[in-house]
């Protein structure tokens, strides 16, 4: 079906005559006349009818303008969304990112982002989860760009061959325990000094769970498991209930009046946080500004001056 007979549809419907409507759309009587028939045969019913001089819709006519007329509202507005996101300083980035990042880098990054005036008007689409569940995600298109940690296989089916995998940050990892705990009167605490107290790990399903189960290794630690679970502030207050001591990425808002994060001695492994970008997909240019700003605001405020997060 051609979307220019519509157009000569919706505009005939309009003026209910056939040379104002022709003169309105620039085309001459008879180009008008045999694109209203084609639509009719092609219908298989009349549209139009005689009214005097003048015609006018059928019955049939007057429902199909209802849905020509949303359809092609519809078009237009599609065609307005995409030249905005095209447009690179009215775009739309759609991101995710894992649940602690929300109290520093991801503000931090969409602030300064924003500072530059071609950015201002740039609008953010933002989610949260866990590193497993963005990368599923942005799988399925529901995301431009994730901030997460690196994910080996979702399910079955390995990511390498899916996503790009971009160093962003490292964040620190303390140790959690509870205000008042022994090990909060150590001068230096080491990861082999966790050994016998009670712990809260992240689950299997956590990006993180990778790692904390790597230092524990390193150090020959079989840790008493009370407890695992998935999100970092949940294990915080798992933590400061006495319910455990925790391995976790250090929260720079943590009221530590009730949570210590304790540093730890001779400890090098450290969270490695990226930018995922899906393989050969496509990207707007307001989400190319966006991932070149982050990569280059990485790279000068933590990786060159050996920041953590």
């Amino acid at each position: 079906m051609n979307l220019r007979h519509l157009a000569f549809f919706k505009e005939l419907a309009h003026t209910q005559h056939m040379a104002k409507a022709a003169e309105n759309l620039g085309i001459s009587q008879p180009s008008l006349s045999y694109a209203i028939k084609r639509l009719e045969a092609e219908l298989g019913v009349p549209l139009f009818e005689a009214d005097g001089r003048n015609i006018k819709l059928t019955s049939i006519g007057a429902i199909y303008l209802k849905y020509v007329t949303a359809t092609l509202n519809n078009l237009s507005q599609g065609n307005d969304l995409v030249k905005q996101l095209m447009d690179p300083d009215r775009g739309r980035v759609k991101l995710g990112f894992t649940y602690t990042l929300g109290q520093q880098l991801v503000p931090e990054l969409i602030t300064n982002f924003q500072k530059a005036p071609q950015n201002a008007t740039i609008q953010f689409e933002l989610g949260q989860g866990n590193s497993g569940e963005l990368l599923q995600a942005l799988a399925n298109e529901q995301y431009d760009l994730v901030l997460a940690s690196n994910v080996e296989r979702l399910g079955t089916q390995p990511t390498a061959p899916l996503f790009s995998f971009v160093p962003l940050v490292q964040q620190e990892i303390v140790a959690a325990v509870p205000t008042g705990h022994p090990l909060t009167r150590k001068a230096k605490v080491r990861v082999k000094d966790l050994a016998d107290y009670p712990f809260i790990l992240f689950s299997k399903n956590s990006g993180l769970r990778p790692l904390i189960d790597k230092i524990l290794a390193r150090a020959h630690l079989q840790p008493k498991v009370a407890y695992e679970v998935e999100e970092d502030h949940t294990m915080a207050g798992f933590v400061r209930h006495g319910l455990g001591i925790a391995l976790m990425p250090y929260l720079p808002l943590l009221d530590q009046d009730e949570v210590q994060l304790l540093h730890l001695e001779n400890q090098p492994l450290q969270h490695q946080l990226y930018l995922i970008i899906r393989k050969n997909g496509f990207v707007t240019p307001s989400v190319r500004r966006f991932q070149d700003f982050s990569q280059r605001y990485c790279q000068e405020h933590y990786r060159d001056r050996q920041r953590l997060l």
